[in-house]
């Protein structure tokens, strides 16, 4: 299995993303830490991976809050021995208007979530990390270098994050650490079934797509249990792009 004997802390994974890199890193040996903010959502994800002979840990965490993430990780590092893989999976409450109409508030809120939450989580594991020579660190969401207009500051986050991903595997690399971020240009069945448009929002992401088709939970599950395992060892300060073509690269 490729994340055998791995611990792996997954901040959102109470979601359907974060919960699918759950249960995807739980199929491939590793002992997953569930963090996220609703208990009765990571209980779910929790359940189901132990249901299928899965070893899983749940714990509220506020990942805004510097106090409590160095708290937990101390925690998990204290059970376990080790974090060997970091991962944030949260929201950033984007709120999604033009730049001339939206407030000043609005347009911060995911710029400042973003890089608070990836700071301070990718920060407290590279301190344990550190001492062992190894680890990865893993973001979600990365960057191009086209937009579309109507977004607020959700694209600005994007890019700040790809920024911090740099500066991270620049400083953290002499260590052993490797930092990666995966892209995919948007997951349908992370969407709600009550969301306004939502079959249409399906269909502009399948149609952007070069092959006709969006990524699915399991290919972000999959890929990231590729990436966070000894067989990407070479791979890190790059992003990692699984958006059927919708994003090019350049």
């Amino acid at each position: 299995m490729l994340l055998e004997n791995k611990n792996a802390v997954i901040y959102g994974a109470g979601g359907p993303i974060g919960g699918a890199v759950a249960r995807a890193f739980a199929r491939e040996g590793a002992r997953v830490f569930l963090a996220g903010r609703t208990q009765a959502k990571l209980d779910m994800v929790a359940d189901e991976i132990r249901s299928n002979g899965g070893v899983a840990y749940t714990a509220v965490v506020d990942a805004l809050d510097e106090q409590m993430v160095n708290r937990y990780v101390d925690a998990v590092v204290e059970q376990a021995g080790s974090i060997d893989i970091s991962f944030n999976l949260i929201s950033v409450g984007d709120v999604q208007q033009p730049l001339l109409d939206i407030t000043v508030e609005d347009f911060l809120q995911p710029i400042t979530t973003a890089m608070r939450a990836h700071f301070l989580t990718s920060r407290a594991a590279a301190r344990h990390m550190i001492r062992r020579g190894s680890g990865v660190i893993l973001a979600f969401g990365g960057s191009g270098p086209h937009t579309l207009p109507g977004l607020g500051g959700f694209k600005i986050a994007l890019d700040a994050l790809e920024g911090l991903r740099r500066q991270l595997a620049c400083e953290l690399g002499q260590h052993g650490i490797r930092v990666v971020t995966l892209k995919t240009g948007g997951v349908p069945e992370s969407l709600p079934n009550t969301a306004p448009g939502r079959d249409e929002i399906i269909s502009g992401l399948e149609q952007a797509t070069l092959l006709k088709r969006t990524a699915q939970l399991a290919d972000v599950g999959n890929v990231a249990a590729f990436v966070a395992s000894d067989q990407a060892r070479t791979m890190t300060a790059s992003t990692v792009n699984i958006s059927c073509g919708a994003l090019m690269d350049y």
